[in-house]
């Protein structure tokens, strides 16, 4: 399911909300793409963290972790910089979800 944001200085985001294949196939490159360089960073270290002792099955399951919370994560992140739901149906959807209140 697709969202759009919007900022109010007019930059409108189409996010995806659900599970994120583009995570789970590419890991900390998609938080990169977006821009959201903390959530790369805190991917990679936690990856680093299981993997290493686990000999790369921790790092595969955090992967897949992540896969169904990142997109949510990156929404309330949005939220926070000022974007806003841009119509009523989005707004909804967030609600339901319990990613923000009425």
């Amino acid at each position: 399911m697709k969202l759009r944001m919007k900022h109010d200085s007019g930059v409108i985001k189409e996010v995806k909300y659900g599970f994120s294949w583009t995570t789970f196939f590419f890991g900390f490159i998609v938080p990169l793409v977006r821009g959201d360089i903390k959530w790369a960073l805190i991917m990679v270290a936690i990856s680093i963290a299981v993997g290493v002792p686990t000999m790369g099955i921790g790092a595969f399951i955090s992967g897949i972790i992540f896969s169904f919370v990142y997109n949510k994560i990156y929404i309330k992140e949005l939220l926070v910089k000022g974007y806003k739901p841009e119509n009523e149906d989005d707004k909804d959807v967030l609600v339901q979800n319990n990613v923000i209140s009425m």
